[in-house]
């Protein structure tokens, strides 16, 4: 199977960048979005643009989606997509989902002929225009050989985690210490600022220091300038994550309570209506 052209379906922030890597790379992109602006850049950049995800996808033997969440990955694939792929076709899925719906879609595709390699990606969608992601894979080896050229495409390591749910569970522990870093500078502002430090040096002084991390010293940079959109990781992703990832935690019987409290901040900031800012706004939420 050749895999110069695809389907690419959800443009947000990551999907965009990805999307428009793999044109530079030299493949071929069919693109759908629900919100048809952010596909024109695409379209401008030699993508051809579908007016729904069944169009996009039709025709293809491989279709990529980067969607929200399990909901969305319900509607759009298995409501609509699904129903036009030739057996034998691959779903390539960049959507943070719980590894029980991961588990359940991967049983769900090869039932029906389709096969599913999970590639969850860890970055920024500026990282993702470049190339840069790294991208744990779960699924079939086999599935993943065919496919691998678009993953390196999008990532400088494309590391092979197991069986279906595992690349899921990986992806949603690095969110869960991204938050609890945002969250524990965004405390740590509050408490100095209060404590009659200058906000900005307080800010850049962690940044700086042993305890920070390339995290910690990207959302400080964005704390210092207030500029929380477009969001390199919205806020109300963040809650999302860290609340299917306590969840399945639990189901294991492992109780994560600072993380609860984590989120149980962003979940504040999104009814706030901050939810489609950076999750860095945190740290304008602090008392």
């Amino acid at each position: 199977m050749s895999t110069a052209q695809l389907a690419f379906i959800g443009l947000g922030n990551m999907g965009g960048g990805m999307a428009r890597r793999l044109l530079d790379t030299g493949h071929t992109l069919t693109v759908h979005n629900r919100t048809a602006s952010k596909a024109a850049p695409l379209a401008d950049a030699g993508a051809t643009l579908a007016d729904a995800p069944e169009r996009a996808a039709a025709g293809h033997r491989v279709v990529m989606l980067s969607l929200s969440d399990d909901k969305a990955v319900e509607e759009v694939l298995f409501g609509r997509v699904v129903p036009v792929l030739e057996p034998g076709s691959v779903i390539v899925d960049t959507s943070t989902v719980s590894p029980a719906y991961a588990r359940e879609a991967a049983e769900r595709l090869a039932a029906k002929g389709l096969r599913r390699v999970e590639a969850c990606v860890v970055g920024n969608p500026l990282q993702a225009r470049k190339g840069e992601l790294r991208v744990f894979v779960a699924g079939d080896p086999a599935d993943l050989y065919e496919v691998r050229p678009v993953l390196e495409a999008i990532g400088t390591e494309v590391v092979h985690l197991g069986a279906p749910g595992t690349a899921a569970g990986m992806k949603l522990i690095l969110n869960l210490l991204l938050g609890a870093q945002v969250a524990s500078l965004a405390e740590a502002v509050a408490y100095g600022t209060a404590a009659g430090l200058d906000r900005n040096q307080l800010i850049g002084a962690v940044s700086a220091s042993g305890f920070s991390s390339l995290v910690m010293r990207f959302r400080a940079e964005l704390m210092i300038k207030g500029s929380y959109e477009p969001a390199f990781f919205r806020s109300a992703l963040m809650e999302k994550d860290i609340r299917i990832a306590l969840e399945d935690a639990a189901g294991h019987g492992t109780q994560m309570p600072v993380l609860g409290l984590v989120r149980e901040q962003f979940e504040a900031v999104v009814a706030a209506g901050d939810g489609d800012k950076d999750a860095s706004v945190l740290v304008e939420h602090q008392s």
